[in-house]
């Protein structure tokens, strides 16, 4: 089963804030509650819940449960 939310850890003040995932798009910035900073995927990572997220996007949830490439991500 595919987990949609996922608590984003911000790096800069540590506030931890629990969103819902987008299924269909991927999500390259993210203000953090707290500070204002704005979060960016590291490189490699398709979206902010990938890099900073307690749980990864939809399709890498799904890619992993099916043993697909471990790179697969979000459709661009």
């Amino acid at each position: 089963m595919t987990e949609l939310q996922s608590t984003i850890a911000c790096p800069a003040c540590g506030h931890r804030q629990t969103e819902v995932m987008p299924t269909n798009t991927c999500q390259f910035f993210y203000d953090c509650k707290s500070c204002g900073v704005v979060l960016r995927p590291h490189r490699g990572d398709c979206c902010v819940f990938c890099s900073f997220g307690s749980v990864p996007c939809p399709p890498v949830q799904a890619a992993r449960r099916t043993g697909a490439e471990s790179g697969t991500c979000c459709a661009t």
